[in-house]
């Protein structure tokens, strides 16, 4: 008897006989996911079966599977190395593989697939959950990601919605309808507009630790760990429930969050009866982890935690007598930890329980409350490069809930980096929190920020702001330092401390189209102007400095050094060598003033670290600006990509004898 899921008779023999399906997807979405389906098309030409290939780049998902394309389908290839939901596909033999599998091995997992295990739906069968990959033998699938990093991201991904919309509706509300009270803080009046305003960021508040541990139990068990995984952050985040003043915060949330993955991936290995498995998913599997780990964290993490709360108030109570700026100096680093964890919030209820008898101890900590997400806004509009487009669009909203005191607009930032965000973030605690002890800075308010001293909370307001900024900018300097040395890069200074200069060595205006006359493809982004036949540098730092020359060709650039070490700063973040000899270096920057594309030959090759080994002949550069980039660089590279999978279009492109016929050959790029 032959198995739905399985092949037809044949199926490999001759003839279109398999009709299969794949997604690809790669971290940023971009190159790597299109020379993917790219590379399964054309082996599955090659071989005589069906294919089609849904893309899940930044630009969004692009020709979609349907259900009836599911349906009909012997086989799914998905070559991802990101979050790729593989719930529809149940019942369908289900390879999961990373997305540099796609690209160099496609003909070997086309035949792979015709025996792959079966997805029941349940996180098993095809990986082990949303965002496995399994490697091709041997090997791997080349270089990417580990399991950890991307269910963290994965958590992170989804927290930040609650972050942004809890903590503007709550600053929002504060600013517009909020009283200082001597002994209660900033009030909102009971039944107003502005108090239904902030118990709802409230309540977008209280969700984000939730969400953020069940998506990372969800990225690595799939469905039935996202039970668990949520309610196991609530627990965290809920100290009343193991006798403790303050929650777990974040912190905890991601500890859940990775027990709740891991134990329901455990519990999926279990051998049940058949008639068991069918309810495994949606009720034993949620209903034993979700108990299993809400009591462990009752009964064994709670305690510890209780115990740390209670004996840093007792260990802060026996060092009120000593130096201020010492005792600063502790409050901010417990300040910035955990962001409204047990330290942080051990700090905050010591500051606040001492309000009327010795408002400098409370003046320390509102000065170093708004300091986290201070510095990491701040650090986002210093480096922009170093951050994607999400973390900037956070680092806006978090500039402006540190205006409000609220400290957990930095959480985002410290989930996806705890080793940097958070010593970053307790630097700059740590020095705010001295200078306002040091400057006897008082606070009447059980509150911080900069807003306490609007509303007239705040002795001493100018070393008060003093001490906020200094301590903001050391987060600030220490983020992106750490951040710079952690890529293994510094990239990015030229773009900040050398003196700008303008590239007009062609007679045309920034911005304006090309001379009339001269050849272009690529809707005019490319242009006879910006095609070098045969690039003079002999390394990837030289040879990117060279192609941002070559664009400055067009008048277009602005600033190349800060073009250069845009494109640098990509690099560190994962070589643009993207295999089969083509390197596609891009930059989004203000450094130029309209998008624009160059192409040049290597000889030689230039080692660009591409995942194959091999050197990069073809490099094309793409520049576009920062603030007007939308989906074009994505849609270029999307078109470049696709084209360059084509052998014999690579070779028309090496072979091409001058710069009329290169042109020609880019020309079928469309």
């Amino acid at each position: 008897m032959t198995s739905p899921a399985d092949p037809p008779d044949g199926a490999g023999t001759g003839g279109p006989r398999l009709k299969l399906l794949a997604v690809t997807a790669c971290p940023t979405g971009i190159a790597h996911t299109y020379m993917a389906a790219e590379k399964l098309v054309q082996a599955a030409q090659a071989l005589g079966h069906e294919m089609k290939v849904e893309t899940q780049g930044s630009i969004g998902a692009e020709n979609v599977l349907s259900d009836n394309d599911v349906i009909q389908a012997d086989g799914i290839i998905v070559a991802a190395d990101k979050d790729v939901d593989l719930s529809r596909f149940a019942g369908k033999r289900v390879l999961s593989v990373g997305v540099a599998e796609g690209i160099h091995h496609p003909e070997r997992l086309i035949e792979r697939v015709r025996s792959a295990p079966v997805h029941r739906g349940d996180g098993t069968g095809g990986g082990a959950g949303p965002t496995a990959t399994v490697g091709g033998p041997g090997g791997g699938g080349g270089k990417q990601r580990g399991v950890g990093y991307k269910a963290l991201m994965n958590g992170v991904s989804y927290m930040i919605p609650f972050v942004v919309v809890g903590g503007l509706l709550i600053a929002v509300s504060l600013a517009l309808g909020g009283h200082a009270q001597p002994d209660g803080g900033l009030v909102i009046p009971e039944g107003s507009f502005w108090k239904h305003v902030n118990d709802i960021g409230v309540i977008g508040f209280t969700l984000m630790i939730p969400i953020l541990s069940g998506y990372i139990a969800y990225a690595i068990g799939d469905r039935p760990a996202l039970v668990p995984g949520m309610i196991g952050g609530w627990i965290a985040n809920t100290g009343a429930l193991y006798g403790s003043e303050s929650g777990a915060g974040f912190i905890g949330a991601i500890v859940t969050g990775f027990l709740a993955g891991y134990l329901v991936v455990w519990i999926k290995k279990v051998e049940v009866p058949r008639f068991v498995r069918p309810i495994m998913p949606i009720i034993v599997i949620p209903v034993v982890a979700t108990s299993a780990l809400g009591l462990f964290f009752i009964y064994v993490l709670g305690k510890p935690i209780a115990w740390v709360f209670e004996h840093l108030t007792d260990w802060l109570a026996g060092l009120t007598g000593t130096s201020a700026a010492l005792l600063g100096v502790i409050l901010g680093l417990m300040i910035a930890f955990d962001m409204g964890g047990p330290v942080n919030k051990t700090a905050f209820l010591f500051g606040a329980g001492l309000v009327s008898k010795n408002p400098e101890i409370m003046g320390m900590c509102a000065a170093a409350i708004p300091v986290p997400p201070l510095g990491q806004g701040l650090a986002t509009l210093m480096r922009r490069k170093l951050f994607s487009e999400q973390e900037r669009e956070t680092g806006l909203a978090a500039l402006f809930m540190g205006f409000f005191g609220i400290t957990e607009g930095a959480i985002p930032f410290a989930a996806a980096r705890p080793a940097r965000v958070i010593p970053a973030n307790m630097v700059g605690g740590a020095v705010a929190g001295a200078i306002a002890g040091l400057a006897a800075v008082t606070d009447s308010v059980p509150h911080g920020g900069p807003i306490v001293a609007v509303l007239g909370a705040v002795g001493g307001v100018p070393m008060f702001f003093i001490a906020i900024a200094v301590g903001a900018a050391a987060t600030a300097l220490t983020t992106v330092t750490l951040m710079s040395v952690g890529s293994g890069t510094t990239v990015g200074s030229a773009a900040s401390s050398a003196p700008p200069t303008t590239s007009t060595p062609a007679p045309v205006a920034a911005g304006a189209l090309p001379v009339p006359g001269v050849g272009e493809v690529l809707s005019g982004y490319l242009t006879e102007l910006t095609v070098r036949q045969r690039l003079v540098a002999d390394e990837k730092e030289a040879a990117i400095r060279e192609m941002a020359e070559l664009l400055a060709a067009t008048g277009k650039v602005t600033n190349t050094d800060a073009l250069v070490a845009t494109a640098l700063a990509r690099e560190a973040l994962g070589t643009t060598g993207l295999g089969e000899e083509i390197a596609i270096p891009h930059a989004k920057t203000d450094a130029v003033s309209a998008p624009i594309v160059g192409f040049a030959r290597s000889a030689e090759g230039v080692e660009w670290g591409a995942p194959d080994g091999t050197r990069a002949r073809l490099i094309f550069m793409i520049a576009v600006p920062e603030a007007a980039a939308g989906d074009v660089h994505l849609r270029i590279l999307a078109l470049l990509s696709r084209r360059l999978m084509d052998p014999g279009f690579r070779e028309r492109l090496l072979a091409a004898p001058d710069t009329e016929a290169i042109m020609r050959v880019l020309g079928e790029i469309q």
